[in-house]
């Protein structure tokens, strides 16, 4: 699984019953800025009112088996029991949202050096995977990460300022990401204020 990551593939099954794993290299990759997810103005206005808080690693099962209880899912049995080894290495993590003891939303992914492969997301309640990957680009450039990988490309991370790029350009980038010496657990993740202030203040 490492090597794949490392080298630009990642594993997929066609459907929570199909035990077979496929590895993928898409011709254009979708990545996210390291620190600088766009947050609109009601986003803001709403991880302000929400109380929500987030842990690193709290329930990185939960985290997955929420990600894939959906009608459709790519995450079969054989990649749940890889995810939660690579958690036990220290190499797959887990992002948590709560309200109270509540899980509203969710990210999970890998890393390898100063990478991050994101897999899956999940929300409970409206915005809860928005406000996980603010969080999670916020930690991300906190912790000297420099390449937040998303595989595939959609509308929703479009939205919040995510863009493609031919796998030529990506697989330079994650050469150079690899090598970076980064750590997701090596800071805690910044306080709730901190997300919803623009980038030109001080928290």
């Amino acid at each position: 699984m490492l090597w794949g990551y490392a080298n630009g593939i990642f594993p997929m099954a066609s459907s929570a019953d199909d035990p077979a794993l496929h590895w993928c290299e898409p011709s254009e990759r979708g990545i996210l800025p390291i620190g600088g997810v766009h947050i609109s103005r009601s986003m803001r206005r709403h991880l302000r009112q929400s109380g929500w808080r987030a842990k690193l690693n709290g329930e990185f099962s939960a985290v997955v088996s929420a990600c894939a209880n959906r009608d459709e899912t790519w995450i079969n049995g054989e990649l749940f029991r890889l995810y939660g080894a690579l958690h036990d290495m220290g190499r797959a993590h887990s992002l948590e949202v709560r309200l109270g003891r509540e899980l509203v939303g969710g990210v999970f992914g890998l890393t390898i050096g100063g990478a991050f492969f994101g897999e899956s997301m999940f929300s409970a309640q409206k915005n809860g995977s928005k406000a996980a990957l603010i969080w999670l680009s916020a930690h991300l450039e906190a912790c000297g990460f420099t390449l937040f990988d998303t595989q595939y490309p959609t509308p929703h991370l479009t939205s919040m300022g995510g863009k493609v790029i031919p796998r030529v350009v990506y697989l330079r980038r994650l050469s150079r990401a690899i090598r970076v010496d980064a750590d997701i657990r090596s800071r805690p993740l910044p306080p709730a204020h901190a997300l919803w202030q623009p980038r030109t203040q001080t928290s």
